[in-house]
């Protein structure tokens, strides 16, 4: 008898797992998650725009595989401090910086909004050398690469809806491809890599301390946050959809890693370890050549002006989402420019500054690059501080608050970060 009803048992699992119904079911899901990803993603990647790039190249070309270990810790923290802003955008139905004038009032939102424009100008300003760079790889001048460049960007998102906007960022996502099939072109010894991947090493070096602060710091970036939550509200997310939004931040954040593993390592295999020098991403693509042929070259050199590209959408979309949002002006690519003028304004305004800088003679991009960097240091400490205040605000979040032991996690995390960001601050000073 026990056995007759161990074999019906069977039977029953066996017919559930293989029916029609449960197959449809699986399929609906594996839709509706395709349908709701893309502000993880696309805001993690985003991050590896011109300045990360160079930093990476930077962290293996001059230290070899020492600062690889980081990407783990670096994972888990942006997982974390990402997953809180997608929480809020989903239950609340507001921007961050919407949600910041709120709570803390329109004085302490305006001086926050004076330093993130700057800061994200600065950084816009970086992503068009980026693509100025690439492009003169292929023998192409950057008065004709970022005129054409900033045209289409700008055509992108007034000219699209959210929905084609997103897709394209989306395919952008898949160009980073490029940096791990260069990686695999490196011909590394895998042995010696997955070694200094668990091996933390740390050097009391002033040199090696800034290089780390600045391989964590270009990674979590002001900007992100207030993208994110925005992209979130914009793409009609709701509390229902959380649990999609959080696994959309986890494979954004371990995909942001992986290209910038393969940065490191490519760069330490052949730069570092044929004692080679640079000072951008635009060296490190030239030098690859003899080391590991034109076509690893030229697949780093088409890395960088994706992600240059990529990011110089980005940055001023999330400039125009957030200040229009903290002052209560209308803020979605889904509106025409009457119906949010204010928002297409600032759009324009930033990519025209951030091109036209670019084209002036004799540029000091170098101390724009430095000082944006210096102020996102300073503004991030007290962007992750107003976030956490607001995560545990039942009066926003309901049931979707911080339990206690993710609040101990994120103010240790926030705590590390304070503590890299000062010390990237002061350490550009000395």
């Amino acid at each position: 008898m026990a056995d007759k009803v161990s074999r019906s048992s069977f039977r029953t699992v066996l017919r559930n797992t293989f029916s029609l119904r449960s197959w449809k079911k699986s399929w609906r899901s594996l839709g509706l998650f395709f349908a709701l990803i893309g502000p993880g993603i696309i805001t993690s990647n985003v991050d590896n725009d011109a300045g990360g790039i160079t930093t990476y190249s930077l962290a293996g070309a001059e230290y070899g595989l020492s600062l690889l270990w980081t990407l783990i810790p670096i994972t888990l923290l942006l997982i974390i401090i990402q997953e809180m802003c997608a929480r809020m955008g989903v239950v609340s139905g507001k921007g961050l910086s919407d949600l910041i004038r709120e709570r803390f009032g329109a004085r302490v939102t305006f001086c926050l909004m004076l330093f993130l424009f700057l800061a994200n100008l600065g950084n816009t300003i970086a992503e068009f050398a980026g693509v100025a760079a690439s492009m003169e790889i292929f023998g192409v001048s950057k008065y004709i690469s970022v005129p054409v460049s900033a045209l289409f960007v700008w055509w992108l998102v007034v000219k699209g809806s959210y929905k084609s906007v997103e897709k394209a960022f989306l395919v952008a996502c898949l160009f980073y491809l490029s940096y791990i099939i260069s990686g695999f072109m490196g011909r590394p010894d895998w042995g010696q890599v997955g070694t200094a991947l668990i091996t933390p090493e740390f050097r009391m070096e002033p040199g090696f301390i800034t290089m780390t602060v600045g391989v964590v710091g270009t990674t979590i970036a002001p900007w992100m946050q207030f993208y994110l939550q925005s992209s979130v509200v914009d793409k009609g997310l709701k509390s229902g959809d959380y649990k999609y939004a959080r696994l959309d931040v986890i494979l954004g954040s371990f995909a942001v890693n992986i290209v910038a593993f393969f940065i490191i390592m490519l760069c330490a295999v052949t730069l570092f370890q044929n004692g080679i020098r640079i000072e951008s991403a635009r060296d490190a693509a030239l030098a690859l050549e003899p080391l590991a042929g034109k076509y690893c070259s030229w697949l780093f050199a088409f890395g960088l002006l994706n992600a240059s590209l990529f990011a110089a959408s980005i940055l001023p979309l999330s400039t125009a989402y957030t200040i229009c949002e903290a002052f209560g002006w209308e803020s979605s690519v889904d509106r025409k420019f009457t119906e949010a003028p204010q928002f297409y304004g600032m759009y324009f305004l930033m990519i025209f500054l951030g091109a036209g800088i670019i084209l002036l003679p004799d540029v000091p991009l170098i101390p724009i690059m430095y000082y944006s960097q210096v102020i996102n240091g300073v503004l991030l400490p007290f962007v992750l501080v107003f976030m956490l205040v607001l995560v545990n605000d039942r009066r926003i979040m309901g049931n979707y608050t911080n339990g206690r032991i993710l609040n101990i996690i994120s103010w240790l995390t926030v705590l590390i970060l304070i503590f890299l960001s000062l010390a990237m601050v002061v350490t550009s000073f000395v």
